[in-house]
């Protein structure tokens, strides 16, 4: 059962495969915008996880974060987001990422619960 103030969390440690270098996103070998992104997304599911309804999952549908400090190969980013909005199937969270010395990331991430095979299969619709 979703409640407000729910939180979930992910970590992951900053390796050449996820850094900005390695992912396209720029130059230098710390921890990419995108890896980050895919970081608060896995901490949502983390969230929600058992707590939908047989057949029904989520999906993201919106991603508003500062990624305002870099992290280096070799450090851990933690992610934990909160639930603070259930609007139907619409749930917002509050979103925060540390490193192991700073404040790296903050935002909102929004997520919309969705039947599973309904979805797959009007995504799959577009491949006739």
């Amino acid at each position: 059962m979703l409640e407000l103030n729910m939180t979930g969390k992910e970590t992951v440690t900053v390796t050449d495969e996820n850094t900005a270098a390695t992912v396209g996103s720029g130059s230098l070998r710390v921890f990419a915008t995108p890896a980050l992104a895919a970081l608060i997304e896995k901490a949502a599911c983390n969230c929600l996880a058992g707590q939908l309804d047989d057949g029904m999952t989520s999906v993201g549908t919106v991603l508003n974060i500062k990624h305002i400090a870099a992290t280096p190969v070799g450090m851990q980013a933690e992610a934990t987001v909160t639930l603070t909005e259930i609007d139907g199937r619409r749930l917002v969270f509050s979103v925060s990422v540390t490193d192991e010395k700073d404040k790296i990331s903050e935002g909102v991430h929004e997520r919309f619960i969705v039947n599973s095979e309904k979805f797959m299969s009007k995504v799959n619709a577009k491949l006739d």
